[in-house]
């Protein structure tokens, strides 16, 4: 029997809790899969995803200074987050 809960689509602060444990592949399979389907369709939480992954490349590489594009998308990440506050997500 399964439960209600493990089939209901997860919610924009229920995917900013997991986002680094799902980027880290440290999410059971089940967790995984409602993480990736938010994200196909949350352009936000999305957004969010792609600015991380991009941001843990960036450090992975050792690189001093991150793409212009990824930059300025971290820019205006935090200026809407700035304008909105934490309860934007």
């Amino acid at each position: 029997m399964r439960r209600w809960w493990r089939r209901r689509s997860l919610l924009c602060p229920e995917v900013g809790r997991a986002l680094q444990a799902y980027l880290d592949g440290r999410v059971d399979d089940d967790w995984a899969a409602r993480v990736r389907a938010h994200l196909e369709h949350c352009r936000r939480c999305g957004l969010e995803a792609t600015l991380y992954t991009e941001l843990k490349a960036a450090l992975a590489r050792r690189e001093r200074v991150l793409r212009p594009e990824t930059l300025t998308n971290l820019q205006s990440f935090a200026a809407h987050l700035a304008s909105h506050g934490a309860s934007a997500r």
